[in-house]
């Protein structure tokens, strides 16, 4: 198995006088309820963390020890929340955009090169977008973790409010278990109204009524 480099792009740009490499990437295309949320994480040159890749591949427990770690060790984290509202208006996929680049904003050290996970940005300095990017870039990686965190945390705060809907357990993506309980319980405001099945949902409750 062949072993990936991690900073095989960062190490690339300090050679080149790159000094602050910010890495991004956005966790919640795919929910039914809540925002898209997306990182933004400058870590300090030649950083390891060992184990650290996509956080889709990292247990629940992994991702939050390198959510801390993370945390810690960061020079600058920005985070970007787009609300489900907002989604229903530009699009998923621009919301993905704009949560990256608030999250991108939102860092306390300006970044002088971004490597961002597939996503095509208009900033002021080079962006180079990373197909997979979040397993082949310790910066992206670090940016899904952080992404991924935040949102599963927020999910898990709305479960409190709405305990039927068991939020903590989907944190909001389209199981069976989670459409059956939509249907039993209707459309919360937080839903992504565009989003099918959610969007059928409320043409079948607007027939009934």
């Amino acid at each position: 198995m062949e072993v990936v480099d991690l900073l095989k792009y960062e190490k690339e740009l300090y050679e080149k006088g790159y000094n602050y490499i910010a890495g991004t990437d956005e966790v919640g295309r795919g929910p039914l309820v809540g925002p898209v949320v997306a990182a933004a994480v400058i870590l300090p040159k030649n950083y390891e963390l060992e184990g650290l890749t996509d956080s889709k591949k990292l247990s629940e427990k992994k991702r939050n020890l390198y959510y801390d770690i993370i945390m810690r060790d960061a020079i600058a984290v920005g985070v970007g929340v787009i609300s489900e509202r907002i989604i229903d208006e530009i699009n998923i996929l621009e919301a993905s955009r704009l949560a990256m680049n608030t999250a991108l904003d939102n860092l306390k050290v300006k970044p002088d090169y971004i490597l961002s996970d597939a996503m095509k940005l208009d900033r002021n300095v080079e962006v180079l977008p990373i197909i997979h990017g979040d397993a082949l870039s310790l910066s992206i990686s670090a940016a899904s973790v952080i992404a991924k965190v935040t949102r599963d945390r927020m999910m898990e705060d709305l479960g409190k409010i709405h305990p039927e809907y068991e939020f903590e357990r989907h944190k909001g993506y389209p199981t069976k278990r989670h459409i059956e309980l939509v249907k039993e319980y209707g459309v919360l405001e937080e839903y992504r109204k565009t989003f099918k099945p959610i969007c059928d949902i409320l043409k079948e409750s607007e027939k009934i009524g």
